[in-house]
């Protein structure tokens, strides 16, 4: 009699398990055979591969215990337990899957070419609406589980039953979370940031590295990462260079001297672009933009296809710049004159001291009333 108890739970949940087993042995090794595959079919199953191996035994397990003779509790408990074990298999094939569409999206989108605008508007797109459905995906499959215990069922009810106190306190708690989640769709749809994009956030000057589901890591020109929350870039300002087009004006300023030749320096600079490859072809100009009692300001303004191009370009028309005075025309740099007089017998020009009231401020810088 007790033989027969026993057969009756051994050879249905044995069953479920054999098979079960041999189904994830051989989903498995259908897995491994299509790693380091770039086909569209071998990606697929590479993404259900282990959800799929691990799901399988676990929905034979569900009619073997209905055969067997489990009742009441027990069998309710059982169940349970493979129910939840497929809905984790389920939201983990969900995610695997946003995954994959998001990876097959950003091989197709390539940001490392010369013209990657539109590029990174769809990867910072994708990158981000991604993040947020796993999340959302992830917070629903969870939701499921928890909802299949009887306990938690009753705490729901009795959170929606004082639902106005409750909410208005997870609200407050829960602001960073969702206001982060809230910035990420709105960077998304609106993009004041693409990957890639050169920033200057917090005086620092630097490129968007990533962008995650609740803050942005910024790299530094000096290897440094600059870690911002999400919500900071839509409520504070900040530069982007690269918003519409990666092309920008670069300046080189100098000092020269009253006789510093600008028509010889213009013709110099137009030279010096012409065998710089950084130059992109479309500004290179020599103005005189200030003048001091000693000296002349001349801006040298040229232009290149991206920031880092024109830092460059600028530090090499102040080079070549440099040389090119010193060697050609030295007379051009900046310098402090001083007249000597000679002889110490020369006649000596007194000027008569003014009174007192011809030399005295009117009284309009101290706040004192002019005397009439």
């Amino acid at each position: 009699m007790q033989w027969q108890q026993v057969q009756a739970y051994v050879v249905p949940l044995g069953i479920a398990l054999a098979v079960g087993a041999l189904g994830a042995w051989v989903i498995l090794a259908l897995y491994r055979r299509l790693a380091g595959r770039d086909r569209r079919r071998a990606r697929i199953g590479r993404m259900l591969g282990p959800p799929l191996a691990l799901a399988f035994p676990l929905f034979l397990m569900v009619p073997a215990l209905e055969a067997t003779p489990l009742r009441g509790g027990w069998l309710e408990q059982a169940q349970r337990v493979a129910h939840i074990g497929l809905t984790a298999c389920f939201i983990w094939l969900l995610v695997r899957a946003v995954a994959a569409g998001e990876k097959a999206i950003l091989r197709n989108h390539p940001i490392e070419v010369a013209d990657n605008l539109e590029a990174r508007r769809i990867q910072t797109q994708t990158r981000v609406l991604s993040r947020v459905l796993m999340g959302g995906i992830i917070i629903l499959g969870a939701s499921l589980v928890l909802l299949q215990f009887e306990m938690v069922a009753k705490i729901g009810s009795a959170l929606l039953a004082s639902a106005g106190l409750i909410g208005l306190v997870a609200g407050i708690a829960a602001k960073p979370v969702f206001g982060n989640l809230i910035a990420g769709m709105q960077i998304a749809v609106t993009q004041p940031i693409r990957l890639d994009d050169v920033v200057i956030v917090e005086g620092e000057w630097g490129r968007i590295e990533e962008i995650g589901s609740s803050y942005v890591v910024v790299r530094i020109w000096d290897e440094r990462r600059m870690v911002v929350p999400l919500t900071w870039f839509i409520e504070n300002p900040f530069q982007n260079w690269t918003r519409r087009s990666a092309d920008l004006l670069g300046t080189a300023f100098l000092w020269l001297d009253y006789r510093a030749p600008i028509p010889a320096i213009r013709a110099e600079l137009e030279r010096i672009c012409k065998d710089a490859p950084l130059w992109d072809g479309r500004v290179c100009v020599t103005q005189v933009t200030e003048t001091t009692e000693h000296t002349v300001q001349v801006r040298l303004l040229v232009s290149a296809r991206n920031s880092g191009d024109a830092f460059d370009l600028r530090c090499l028309v102040r080079e070549r710049m440099l040389d090119f005075l010193a060697r050609e025309h030295p007379q051009a740099l900046p310098r402090l004159r001083a007249q000597m007089e000679e002889g110490a017998d020369m006649p000596r020009h007194r000027v008569a001291a003014a009174p007192d009231a011809d030399v005295r401020s009117p009284g309009a810088e101290d706040g004192e009333p002019a005397v009439g």
